[in-house]
């Protein structure tokens, strides 16, 4: 069981629960994927750990109070599947949100995040989506808010683009959840559950290599067909996911940073 880091007093103190193991190409050009959230969501003066909860290793129970939140990675899992560590991640994640500890899940986090906390996930009905992808924020979104970890919506544009690589989605977000953003191809592209618990579909802390990277993996099992991946480049090529606003979205979340604001 892996020792939280020491920290000094007052340190902010988060945990990454990878829920995939490091390709090839990531740790030759990232040193792995630990590296890559790091880059975008951790900041100075702050200690993060790293679980390998796919491989069965998890925080100590009585260790959890010392982080100020979780960050539960993407996977080539099914969030729906019965695999031992993925219902030990779920009561993880139950455990959590009875702590009201900040849990932020990306992809495959996202949806076995929902899961955990009573909503229903399974595979996308429209299939596989790779890319890049318009996401819309909800408009007139009812107070209590829980978003307000986004910046000003004055200052918001009504979509962002973001990195996306995946078959499954959430059908169902738990009770009590509010969905905050949506696409054409997915309906819950984003939710959360007060000031603690944020679901992304997508992937904020992906780079276009590392998308490039897994769509040839992909290719290559016989995943995708060669079309369906030559087009998912092209896009690559020619548009830019909004990744400072996501980061910035995310690391508000983690923080606790948060916006006033205002009824008209």
């Amino acid at each position: 069981m892996k020792e939280p880091s020491p920290t000094k007093q007052g340190d902010k103190r988060y945990a990454l629960l990878m829920a995939a193991r490091d390709s090839d190409y990531v740790k030759k050009a990232y040193g792995g994927y630990f590296n890559v959230f790091l880059a975008a969501f951790a900041e100075q003066g702050e200690r993060w750990d790293l679980f390998r909860v796919v491989d069965g290793e998890f925080p100590d129970v009585d260790d959890l109070h010392c982080y100020d939140g979780f960050v539960v990675s993407g996977s080539p899992y099914d969030a729906y599947g019965n695999d031992k560590w993925i219902l030990k991640l779920c009561f993880l994640l139950q455990t959590l949100d009875s702590m009201k500890k900040k849990v932020l899940g990306i992809c495959f986090g996202h949806q076995v995040l929902c899961r955990a906390l009573g909503g229903k996930v399974g595979k996308a009905m429209t299939g596989w989506d790779i890319g890049l992808r318009r996401v819309k924020i909800v408009e007139d979104l009812l107070p209590p808010f829980s978003g307000r970890f986004l910046e000003d919506l004055s200052q918001m544009p009504p979509s962002l683009s973001i990195i996306e690589c995946h078959q499954d989605e959430v059908w169902e977000v738990p009770s009590g959840a509010e969905v905050i953003a949506f696409s054409e191809k997915t309906g819950v592209e984003m939710f959360a559950i007060g000031d603690h618990i944020l679901g992304i579909q997508g992937h904020p802390e992906y780079t276009k290599d590392i998308l490039c990277s897994l769509i040839e993996r992909l290719l290559n099992n016989n995943c995708i067909e060669r079309e369906f991946a030559e087009n998912a480049k092209f896009g690559l090529e020619i548009a830019e996911p909004d990744r400072a606003r996501w980061e910035k979205i995310c690391r508000n979340f983690l923080k606790g940073r948060y916006h006033r604001l205002e009824s008209t």
